[in-house]
Parts: C-alpha cells; structure tokens; sequence
C-alpha cells in the first residue's frame, strides 16, 4: 500500500553577499523546465555539490533527474570554502569517546579514503576545478592545547592515520606560526566547489542525467515498487527511488535530531597576495571555537573563514558581513602577519551541525526507496563523494561496508 510523505524541505536563505566562486567560469548547464510527467530510474532533489556527487555515480548506470528549487549550484555550494579535508571538527580521541572506538576509526579512515577517491575521481574526468593536494596544519587553540594535540596524533598513528605533532619550536621553525603546537597531515586538499560540482553535472548529464529547475518537491507517494515525487507545477516524477541531497534545507519527513543550524562567515582576497610557500601546499586551521581557516588559491588569493554564531538567520543579515570580514583579517594578521591583503569578496552562509560531527546517510526511516544526505561538519565536500558511495551501492543492491556508520536511527 503506497503512503505519502510530506517533503517540503525548511526554505532559507543560504548565503548572502557573494563568494569567490560565483565569478567562477564554466557553470553554465543544460537546464530544462519541467513541463511534462518524467519517469526515471532515480530523481536527485538538489543541484549542489552533494546532488552533483550523486547524479555523477548514478547515471553511470541509471537513468536520473536532478531537480532544484533555485537552479544547479545556486545554494550552499557557493557559499563553500572547500577545504577537502579528512579530519572531522570532532577530534578522533573525542569522536571515539562519543561513538565508540572502533566506529570512530571506521569514520575517520573512510574520511581519508574518500578523499583519495575524490582526487582520482578529479583526475581520471578531468575535471577543471583547481584541485590540488595538500596538507593540512591544525593549530592548538583554546578548545584543545598542545598536550590535546599531542595525543590525537597518537591516537591517528595508532589506526593507521600519519599524523606528525609539531612542538612551538618545531612550528615556529618550519612555519613561523608561534601557537603552543599542532598537527601536520597529509592527504587534504582544495579546490573551486563550483566548478567541481558543474564538473560533476556536466558528465552526468553527458550520460543522459536530466536537470531540471526550478522544481519544488512538495511530497514523495511511496509505492513497494516505485515512488511519485509531487512538483509545485503539479507535475509528477516517478521513479524506482529519490535521493534528497537538499543541504542545510531540512525534508521535513528526514528526522534530523541532535542537528542545527550555524551562521559562517568567510572572504576571500584579491589575488597575486605574496604568501610563504608553504602556505600554497597546506589547508591552516585551529582547534578553537570558533576557529579560524585559511588556505591560498592557485591564483594567489588567500580565503580565510569563521567567526560562527550559534543562530540559524544572522548569515542572512548583510550588515554582519562588514564587521565579521574585518574580525577575520585581524585574526588572520595575528596569526599570519606578513601577509599584506585586501578584501575581494566577502560572504556569509548556513551551516549544519551534528553532536558528533557526522553526517546522515542513507534510506529515511520508514521509506525505503527514499533516501537522504544530510552532511553536517565542516567536511562537506568529503561527505558528499562518501554519500554517493553507499547511496549508490545501496540502489545497485550492494551494501557498503559503512553504511551503518552513517544511517539514519
């Protein structure tokens, strides 16, 4: 017997002012309006990072529609600093202390991983998003010190993930930062997320993915072999299954306890800014709350980002740009006091949280032909490409080993 669910998704502003990425080249999309009953294997709801990661893996064997109430890569997306990282905002020694140890190794290697496949997934599409490898230092600050640090990087050794600690003398010596100490790790990475994402739809739909907008998805009509997705046009979708990549918009038949909804801020410089070399090769943040971000584009731009609020609308306030852009460069000539910048674009966005750092993968509960993508922390981008993973294995029938991990209870 076919029930239906209400899907209307939490309507907010995602982001105000405007990023780095939005004068990005190479965006344009084949998009269509929805004006006739579609019927596919699979309907993506999201044209954002994490619909692109999933259309991507998807129509390698299905066929899909992508639909967005906006237009592909108008939300979230734009808003990302993408830093491609592996370490969760949740330090390992915690995570495990919160999810247990064997899990928190599980989620913490499957991070790494990830972002491996990520770089070859880049690569092998030839996709041109300014992807570059790099590492990432984490700074002691006032959440976690020195002696904190110093036994994370044990605790990353310990389940196989090299990860150096460097003492005051070391870091001042190899990079001139004076905190109490910090980590130094491989396998990170950067990247445009706009032109990665156009990327990602881009080849899917040269697979025969459609993209349609703007769509709202206003209810999902789940059958035993098929589901109806209801459009505000009130033209149907029909499928074997939907997946919801739908960002910081909640579904409102996802449950999302013990998540919530912060305000970021974050501006980028205008570019050949003369920055250390090592500076080029490495993401910078700390273990401060807020914390404080940075890392340098091929162009010679330096992105630096925080300044979070506990509050789901003030990124929305423009009047909040000016003084959270002027609190990250002093923080950024604190730390990094060489470097000589100005202001080219400054911007605010939401951002999703969870207790554990985690996000939400998976069949929603009580529908299992629908499922959802829910990437809270600050590993967004990683989150997806580990979305479309199990997501799509477990469309093909084929499980994938962490799907527990991540499922929804």
């Amino acid at each position: 017997m076919a029930a239906t669910h209400d899907t209307r998704t939490t309507q907010r502003d995602l982001r105000t002012g405007r990023s780095l990425w939005a004068d990005s080249m190479g965006l344009h999309l084949p998009v269509r309006r929805l004006r006739e009953p579609v019927d596919v294997e699979v309907v993506v709801v999201g044209a954002g990072i994490s619909g692109a990661f999933m259309a991507h893996d998807l129509a390698r064997d299905y066929s899909v529609a992508v639909v967005d109430r906006r237009g592909p890569i108008l939300g979230s997306t734009l808003a990302s600093t993408a830093l491609l990282q592996w370490e969760l905002d949740l330090p390992l020694g915690v995570l495990a202390d919160t999810v247990g140890e064997a899990k928190a190794g599980r989620v913490y290697r499957r991070s790494r991983a990830a972002v491996d496949d990520l770089i070859a997934m880049v690569q092998r599409e030839r996709i041109a998003c300014g992807l570059k490898p790099k590492s990432s230092l984490y700074l002691a600050g006032d959440s976690y010190g020195s002696r904190a640090l110093k036994d994370e990087a044990a605790h990353r050794e310990r389940i196989g993930l090299p990860s150096v600690f460097l003492s005051h003398a070391e870091l001042v010596q190899r990079f001139g930062v004076e905190r109490t100490g910090a980590i130094l790790s491989g396998g990170s990475a950067s990247a445009d997320p706009a032109r990665l994402a156009a990327g990602l739809l881009r080849r899917a739909a040269a697979r025969g993915a459609k993209i349609f907008a703007p769509v709202e998805v206003t209810g999902v009509l789940e059958g035993s072999h098929h589901v109806s997705l209801v459009s505000d046009a009130g033209v149907e979708l029909r499928a074997r299954h939907v997946v919801f990549c739908c960002g910081y918009e909640f579904p409102a038949s996802v449950p999302t306890e013990g998540a919530k909804i912060v305000s970021t801020w974050a501006i980028s410089s205008k570019p050949a800014v003369s920055f250390p070399p090592w500076l080029g090769r490495t993401l910078l943040w700390e273990a401060s709350d807020p914390y404080l971000y940075i890392r340098a584009t091929q162009d010679g731009h330096i992105i630096a980002g925080g300044e979070d609020e506990a509050s789901s609308s003030r990124h929305a306030d423009p009047s909040a740009i000016g003084p959270k852009s002027r609190s990250i460069i002093r923080k950024l000539k604190t730390l990094l006091p060489e470097l000589d910048l100005e202001i080219d674009h400054a911007w605010a966005g939401a951002f999703g949280e969870s207790v554990t750092s985690m996000p939400l993968i998976g069949a929603i509960p009580g529908m299992p032909r629908s499922f959802a993508v829910m990437g809270f922390g600050g590993n967004g981008i990683t989150y997806s490409l580990i979305a479309s993973q199990i997501v799509g294995a477990a469309i093909r029938g084929q499980p994938d080993p962490n799907a527990q991990d991540y499922a929804f209870a």
